[in-house]
């Protein structure tokens, strides 16, 4: 098991219990999703996003697309997705791609999409291309309990 270290920090910190969920290798959260035979509604997707102010993170499920445009007149900006080698050299300890729903951890804004919040339980990744972890929805909010929430997917 290889959960990023900085993910794995963010749990115990917040006291938060998973189950780790193995699957062959996927390169996106879809595939992950599809990968562990779970509902891709509950997978949750990290998009990165970056202009001249820094990076945000926006968390929908992973079945969804992040709607840019309103994400950009929300919050006053005018962001597009950020490259894979940038992101790089910010989560250092994470394979490319990987990349864990805590934004904060990393020194980013993170917004979180109004349908994880109806989730049950979810699933995030570990920061490799081949474990997902599996939380409660209490588990989940206190890991992004200082996100701001909106309606910020679709399908």
């Amino acid at each position: 098991m290889n959960i990023a270290p900085t993910l794995a920090h963010e749990l115990v910190k917040h006291g938060i219990a998973y189950d780790v969920v193995s699957h062959s290798h996927a390169n996106s959260s879809l595939h992950s999703a599809n990968s562990a035979h779970i509902p891709s509604a509950k997978m949750v997707k990290s998009v990165v996003l970056e202009d001249d102010y820094g990076f945000v993170m926006a968390l929908v499920p992973a079945n969804q697309y992040v709607k840019i445009n309103e994400l950009n007149t929300m919050l006053n900006r005018n962001m597009e997705l950020a490259s894979e080698t940038e992101l790089s050299y910010v989560f250092t300890d994470c394979d490319r791609g990987a990349y864990p729903p805590i934004g904060e951890a990393y020194g980013m804004y993170t917004i979180v999409d109004y349908d994880l919040d109806d989730c049950d339980d979810v699933y995030i990744e570990a920061g490799n291309h081949t474990e997902l972890l599996h939380l409660t929805r209490n588990g989940f909010r206190k890991l992004v309990e200082r996100s701001r929430h909106g309606n910020i997917g679709i399908h």
